[in-house]
């Protein structure tokens, strides 16, 4: 497919497909409904990530990584957003209602600004250059907290090489106010996805280091939120089979959402696993969206997908 003529010429291609569901606990079907129906939004695109709804427009920006594009949905159509990203990954809304990105490319956290331009806001911690970002998320103060996994300098498709310059790989506080960064978790292997429960007490942050290597971790981890500056008391919240975890979002009741291997799965804030929603693809990112919030859009393999279910997300709570 040519994705340029995409610039000039949006496409409809939504359509619904057939729809697996499993339940291991009955309140799965509180939150999901039992006919819940998917929906395939888009499937020409290489590597789906990133999806992040904006309510100004009702739209679904996302990224495709390995197409170095971003992409856009809305009123059922389906557009190039931004060309050339710059292997763009992780997107979110800062309190202006702004995309705040992960730039493997830049590696670095970049912002489109009200005049349409995309701009670093930091690419380095200590004087030394980011690993490459990956997933993002805002906090009601408007700070932005990110996981630093290395994988656009490991994976030639996904970034444009280099060494890295860190240690390790981190999870990072920034205040763009200020221009502070502080690593806030050192000790996990390759933290990527993550997400802030309701009350902002926890973090979630799922690692995949398993990605690399089947010996290492293919789990989510949870942390306590102190001062709302530090993360304390780091503990284990699920291991993920099959696959691994990758993106997460919460709904207003604190249920986590996870993507992995075959579907998204659901766990309720003690970590009982309520049941799963399967994906035609390997699942790697999802958010809440709709005017109803009730819509949990799915990034799996080069596609977009959508849901329509009985709960409601916070994902843009703080750009209302």
């Amino acid at each position: 497919m040519d994705y340029s003529s995409l610039r000039e010429t949006a496409v409809n291609v939504s359509k619904t497909i057939a729809t697996q569901l499993e339940m291991y606990d009955s309140r799965f079907y509180d939150l999901v409904p039992s006919n819940a129906q998917l929906l395939k939004l888009f499937g020409n695109g290489k590597h789906s990530e990133g999806p992040v709804y904006v309510p100004a427009d009702d739209s679904l920006v996302w990224s495709d990584v390995i197409g170095d594009r971003l992409l856009r949905w809305q009123a059922e159509r389906v557009s190039v957003y931004r060309d050339s990203s710059s292997y763009q990954n992780g997107n979110a809304l800062d309190l202006e209602g702004r995309i705040v990105a992960c730039s493997h490319g830049y590696r670095a956290i970049v912002r489109q600004d009200h005049d349409g331009e995309w701009r670093i806001l930091v690419d380095r911690y200590q004087g030394k250059r980011l690993n490459s970002p990956n997933d993002i998320a805002v906090k009601s103060d408007g700070t932005l907290w990110f996981t630093d996994p290395p994988f656009g300098l490991t994976q030639a498709n996904q970034g444009c090489g280099g060494e890295p310059e860190q240690p390790g790989s981190y999870v990072y506080r920034f205040d763009p106010a200020t221009g502070e960064i502080t690593a806030v978790v050192t000790e996990m292997c390759r933290p990527n996805g993550l997400v802030f429960s309701p009350d902002e007490q926890q973090l979630y942050v799922s690692d995949t280091s398993a990605f690399e290597n089947p010996e290492l971790y293919h789990n989510i981890r949870t942390f306590d939120v102190v001062n709302g500056r530090q993360l304390a008391n780091g503990r284990l919240f699920a291991k993920i089979d099959p696959g691994q975890p990758d993106g997460l979002c919460v709904d207003r009741s604190g249920h986590l959402f996870t993507s992995s291997q075959d579907s998204v799965q659901i766990y309720t804030p003690d970590a009982t696993r309520l049941g799963k929603i399967y994906t035609p693809e390997v699942c790697a990112n999802l958010t809440f969206g709709g005017k109803e919030r009730n819509r949990l859009f799915i990034a799996a393999g080069g596609n977009l997908y959508a849901v329509d279910l009985k709960t409601q997300g916070v994902d843009w709570r703080f750009s209302d």
